[in-house]
């Protein structure tokens, strides 16, 4: 292979129609100015897997975890040796099968792990991504390093076995957890009410748990279906977390002293002494600093602005226009539309007046500083 291949290389991505699919074409697109080509079975209009073959340098697999390995073998078939010197990606959840199944060829092999859904934003900033490197070469390792630092993510290193098994916990847990919250909301529902009707009687717990299980229910159920039936540690995980259940059920149910101090010696100081004095504290924080923000993002005195110049100093404009108006803000907070757009949700010290308001969202909307979206 030439050098030029490995300093502005031509991307292949194997099921360039799905979510993260079209994230990665824009990605490479935008922000590497590199040159995609895809196939995908759902757009016809879409390469053929030869021509991804013939014409492609790096080779990404953005495909179910299920179909992963057995899609990876039929382009090694394909691709006949032609694949040497080139370099593989794939970036399913599971990593051990399709890094094994990677390996059976003659390319460079990188197993890639972005811990997020698509994100609305253009890179995976303040996201973490698992990096397998499992077979590097040295003619690669410089485009990788732009790569990793063009993705902005946090990198984490592993091997595909260590990362399933923590991909166990991380993953396969986290969702089993919530996924039983859920069954268990439906069975009380006819006696308590849906989910919506217990939300006024919310903890900052619950909401977030809430929140987790919305999500999981929103997005592609064939990815938590794999992730919970592809990985090999999982029903390892789910005895644990089964057994734990049981020993707590057990010692509620029989409810006296003895298990009371049981369950303090178990549960609260056991669990609380596996864990590091730091990490308790930073835990904590954490948890402390999402109430402030669950609770700023119910202020009904805000509003919503986008800022259609990114540029420096269009938050500073904007900030002033309350200064000018007389009101002060009491939290600002970003978030993203599908489309990528960058709002701002505007949250007010006190209850000013309606014409006070309605004054600066005239300016904002006059000026061109930002478009008033909600108030």
């Amino acid at each position: 292979m030439s050098l030029p291949a490995t300093t502005s290389p031509v991307i292949g991505i194997v099921g360039s129609g799905g979510a993260y699919g079209r994230w990665l074409r824009g990605f490479f697109q935008s922000r590497m100015a590199l040159e995609v080509i895809g196939h995908d079975p759902v757009d016809s209009d879409s390469h053929t897997p030869e021509q991804l073959l013939e014409q492609a340098d790096v080779l990404l697999f953005s495909a179910p975890i299920r179909h992963t390995p057995g899609l990876i073998r039929d382009y090694i078939r394909q691709s006949g040796g032609r694949e040497h010197g080139r370099l593989w990606l794939d970036v399913t959840s599971i990593k051990t099968a399709p890094v094994a199944a990677m390996l059976e060829s003659q390319a460079a092999v990188v197993g890639l792990h972005p811990m997020t859904a698509p994100p609305k934003a253009p890179t995976l900033r303040g996201r973490v991504m698992v990096v397998c490197e499992a077979r590097p070469d040295a003619r690669w390792q410089p485009w990788l390093a732009r790569l990793y630092a063009a993705l902005e993510a946090d990198c984490v290193a592993a091997t595909p076995e260590h990362h399933d098994r923590v991909m166990a916990l991380v993953q396969a847990m986290v969702h089993a957890t919530h996924l039983a919250q859920a069954g268990v909301l439906r069975e009380y529902a006819p006696l308590l009410g849906e989910l919506q009707a217990l939300m006024p009687y919310r903890s900052t717990a619950f909401e977030m748990d809430a929140a987790a299980i919305a999500r999981i229910l929103s997005l592609n159920p064939a990815i938590y279906e794999d992730i919970q039936f592809g990985n090999p540690h999982t029903v390892e995980m789910l005895d644990r977390l089964l057994r734990q259940l049981q020993q707590l059920r057990a010692l509620v149910g029989a409810g006296d002293d003895a298990s009371r101090a049981a369950f303090r010696r178990q549960f609260l100081t056991g669990n609380r002494e596996a864990i590091d004095a730091a990490t308790l504290q930073e835990g904590n924080y954490s948890f402390e600093r999402l109430g402030y923000l669950l609770a700023d993002l119910s202020e009904r005195r805000a509003i919503s602005v986008h800022l259609p110049e990114d540029r420096a100093g269009s938050l500073r404009e904007l900030l002033h226009v309350f200064e000018r108006h007389g009101i002060s803000l009491a939290s600002i907070h970003s978030s993203r539309t599908p489309a990528g757009e960058v709002h701002f949700r505007i949250g007010f010290d006190h209850e000013y007046a309606a014409e006070i308001v309605e004054a600066a969202v005239a300016e904002i909307d006059r000026s061109g500083i930002g478009r008033v979206l909600e108030r």
